[in-house]
Parts: structure tokens; sequence; C-alpha cells
């Protein structure tokens, strides 16, 4: 098998994905173009602002793609490339498009609000309290981790720092542009992705250099002024224009690889078991991104349905957005499976670079085939995933911040009416708890628990819909299975991590396992009796 052939494979089946099966779920939807969407019906120009769907599109997809469609598919290899690879397609399709594309909905006809929203409508309120405190501490886990990471790159690749604050300023430019001047989409797309890339050579010929404490006190007042700044003069431009070097990157990788037209070295499958654990569950909870993931629910009812323009939006924004993100996976798994089993054991280590250090490298020399330098193609992939990483910490702050002020609404206008309504407040809390878990190092203690949390959280969100579109009397089946599959999925992960730390003594992380396991047992008998007292009525 060729690695041109692969996505070919790929591309084709995720190109009728989209037509077929996008096409099924606009149906299922009953997607309503003339329907008054929250961006339009709450528009504060804070956080509810109609975006064009490229724009949206754009936001949501530099949100939910980051690192984690790279690094999951490079770690999972081990278990060969067929299974990843149909996990890639199967999951994604039937599982993530579904999952990201009905959360977009459900979030807008509850009006713009998280699916704790929904959750609290039609499975109870405590299960909405519990579902909004375990999203809090998961965006808060993730904001520290992502601060680290985006700190630690600078510091190795001060060409990033230069060249990711250089975006900033060119989105402050672009959204005044075309929020208050108006500035056809078009020219200033052009503009804007010219300029993107003077920022990028910029970058390289002016390394900004400071140490690792400096940055992470910088990206912490960055994210501040980000989450509480209104969304179309920073995120809405900044993620925008920020797509357009991972469009660049996944076209120049899949030229690069009809050009090389490299052949697969791995093993179609290794066995079930493996040194990454097993094939089920391990499998599924390590491609999360590529596939499926609970982060993406966050983003798609959080600030991705403030800004829906229409309805039928949500079909390019939500579902296309999964498939496009599929497509950075295969690629992704490509620059794993096309290098000798040997190499890949010494490169996938952290010495040995990791899984960016192998999709840089391996992106870089495709892309090297187009006439670039090899040095400056590993480094322009490598800035890209720097760019997204850093649009996942400020639209993680973003998130948290909206989470706490949920969980604090009172409906009747009682005594934390001030904590839900102010944003700096929420923010704030945010980033100090972040901050804690940064300093202290507690975050990299606990992220071991994020891939099974992060599943969970798909599970949970996909609950919560199935009780929803059950209670509309609508047919449902196409959210429960995936709903089913992923409980399956998070709650044998977990049951592995209560038994893996039992055995070493790890008290922290196997508390909160068990806490973790709790949670969705509760979520789903308290599903269950609110749809046995619905049909009762």
């Amino acid at each position: 098998m060729t690695a041109s052939l692969l996505i070919l494979i790929a591309l084709f089946i995720l190109l009728a994905g989209y037509i077929g099966y996008g096409r099924f779920l606009s149906r299922r939807f009953d997607l309503d173009p003339k329907s008054a969407t929250p961006a339009h019906s709450k528009r504060d120009e804070i956080d509810y602002v109609p975006a064009k769907s490229p724009v949206l599109l754009g936001h949501h997809f530099a949100s939910i793609a980051g690192a984690g469609p790279i690094l999951g598919p490079i770690y999972a290899a081990v278990f060969g490339w067929i299974p990843v690879f149909l996990w890639i397609l199967v999951g994604s399709i039937f599982m993530g498009g579904v999952h990201d594309f009905s959360s977009i909905i459900a979030s807008v006809r509850h009006g713009g609000k998280s699916i704790g929203e929904v959750i609290e409508h039609h499975i109870g309120e405590s299960g909405k309290r519990l579902f909004l405190i375990f999203t809090w501490f998961m965006l808060i886990l993730v904001v520290a981790v992502f601060a680290k990471a985006v700190a630690s790159t600078f510091v190795k690749e001060p060409s990033a720092a230069t060249s990711s604050f250089l975006f900033i300023v060119l989105a402050v430019v672009f959204g005044l542009s075309l929020h208050r001047k108006r500035f056809p989409l078009g020219i200033g797309t052009a503009v804007g992705v010219v300029l993107l890339l003077g920022c990028v050579i910029l970058g390289m010929l002016m390394p900004l250099r400071l140490s690792y404490n400096a940055w992470i006190l910088i990206l912490f007042a960055y994210v501040f002024v980000a989450a509480v700044a209104p969304v179309w003069i920073l995120l809405q431009p900044r993620d925008y224009l920020n797509s357009y070097l991972l469009y660049l990157v996944l076209l120049g990788g899949m030229i690069g690889i009809f050009i090389t037209n490299p052949r697969i070295t791995f093993p179609e499958i290794t066995g079930f078991r493996t040194e990454l654990g097993t094939l089920f569950p391990i499998l599924f909870v390590t491609v999360a991104c590529g596939a499926i993931s609970g982060f993406h629910s966050l983003v798609s009812s959080g600030t991705t349905s403030k800004q829906l323009n229409r309805e039928p939006d949500a079909r390019i924004v939500g579902y296309g957005s999964m498939l496009i993100e599929a497509v950075l996976a295969v690629i992704a798994l490509i620059t794993a499976v096309t290098i000798l089993r040997g190499e890949y054991a010494r490169l996938i280590t952290k010495e040995g670079g990791g899984p960016i250090g192998i999709f840089s490298a391996g992106v870089g020399s495709f892309i090297s085939t187009l006439g670039i330098p090899l040095k400056a193609a590993v480094t322009f992939a490598a800035l890209a995933i720097s760019a997204f990483a850093m649009t996942t910490l400020d639209t993680a702050t973003r998130l948290g911040r909206f989470t706490f002020q949920e969980l604090f609404d009172p409906k009747d206008g009682g005594r934390f009416q001030f904590l839900s309504r102010n944003r700096y407040i929420g923010t704030g809390t945010t980033i100090l708890f972040a901050g804690l878990l940064a300093m202290t190092g507690t975050g990299d203690t606990l992220w071991p628990l994020f891939g099974s949390a992060n599943q969970l959280l798909a599970a949970i969100v996909l609950l919560a819909v199935t009780v929803w579109l059950a209670s509309l009397k609508k047919k449902n089946r196409f959210v429960m299975i995936p709903m089913f599959f992923m409980f399956a999925v998070t709650l044998t992960a977990l049951g592995m991590l209560v038994a893996k730390n039992w055995m070493a003594k790890q008290w922290t992380l196997l508390i909160i396992a068990i806490l973790l396991f709790i949670v969705a047992v509760f979520l789903v008998v308290q599903a269950a009796r609110s749809l046995k007292r619905k049909r009762a009525e």
C-alpha cells in the first residue's frame, strides 16, 4: 500500500460522508434557514455576533484542530495502520461529525447556551451542575497544560513566538477592517493570507527570546484579554486567518505525498495488546480529535453556536470541520507509518522529538518537494502547530469563562447573579486555577486522565442530545448508537485506570478516575429516569 492511495481513499470516503450522511443529518435536525439564531436574537457585539460561514468555519476548525489530531494517530500507530485508519474514517463520519453537528444545533435551539442547559432541561438541574463542574475543571486542565506547552515551544522555537504575536496584531486589524469598515471578505482574505505568510517569514528573521516563566506570564495575560474582548475583534479573525495556515499545511502535505508516493512500512495490524495497551478501549481514547472528541462540543456549544449566522451553516461548520480534521489525522498517520518501525520507536520518545517532531519532519519533507527548502518547510509545519496550540489556549479560556458564568446563572435572580454576568470574574477565576495547576505541576500529573475524561464528555453530550431528541419525539438512533459505543469505551478505560492506579498506589489519579466513573453512571441513571418520566407523561 502506498501513501498516495491511502490519502485518495480517505478523501473519497470523507467527501461521500459529507455529501450523503451530512445531508441525512441536516434533514434529521430540520435545519431552518429562516429561523433566527442566537447570534441575531441575542446579539451583543461581544459573544453573540453573527459570522459568515467561511469565517466561522475558520474559527471552529482552528479551535478544535490543535495538536490532538496529530498526537493521537501517531501514538496509536503501534496498533498498526489499518485500525487507526478505519477508526479515523468511521469515527469522524458517524460519531465525531454527528457529535459536533448535534452539539451546535442543540445549543442554538437552547438560546446559545452550553450542553449543560440541554442537560438541565431534559435530565435535571443536578445533572447540569455536575456536568458544568466537570467541564470547567477539564477546561482549567487544558488551559494549564497548553499554556506550558506553548511557553516551552516559544523557548525552543523563538521564531514561533514572534510569528504568533504578529498574527494577533494582524487579526485585530483584519477584524476591525471587516466589522467596522465593512471591507469585502474575499479581498480581505487574500491580503490577510499574504500578510500572514509575511508574519511567518518575519518570525524566522526576528526570533523573540524570553525565559519560560516570562512566557507563562505573558500568555496568561494575553488569554485574559482574549477571553473578555469582543469576539469579532480577535477570536473570529485570528482563528479564520490561522485556519489558512493549516489549510496550506494540508494542501502542501497532500501534494507532497502524491509526488513522493512513499510506501507504508508499518504492519497492517500489530496485535490486540501493545506497549500502549489493549486495542479496545485504548485506541479509541488515544485517537480522539481525529475521530471524536468531547472538547469539540465545548467549542460547538460555547463560541460557535453564538456566532452561527444561519442554521444550515452548522453542516459545513460542525460536520465539515470534523471531516477536514480527519484528513489532518490521516496525514499525521502517514508521517508515522512511512518511516521504519525502529526509527519510529526512536523518534516517538521525548528525546527524539515526539509526535510533533515526527509530523513536522514528515510534512516538511513532503512540502519540500514543491521546491521549498527542507529546513523552511519543517519550520513552517512546526509554526502552524504552535499557532493552533495557542488558538486552542485562548478558546479554552473563553469557554472556561462561559462555563463559570453558566454555573452561577440563577434562574430567579439570586445572590450569585453578579458572578454569572461579570465576564472578568469568570475569566480571572479560570486563569487563577489554571495558573496554580501550571505552576505546581499538578496539571502534568492529572493529564493522563484527560483522554478518558475527554471521551467521557463526548459520551455525555451524545446522551444529552439523545434525550433532547426523544423529548421532541424525533428519531435519535443516529445519536444513540455512537453514545452507547462511547460509554462502553470510556467506562472500560476508566475501569482500567482505576485498576492501574490502585496497583501503582497513585491515590489522586485513582480517586479522580472513580469520581469520573460515578459522574457517568449518575448521568446515565438520571437520563433513563427522565426518559421514563417523559414516556409516562
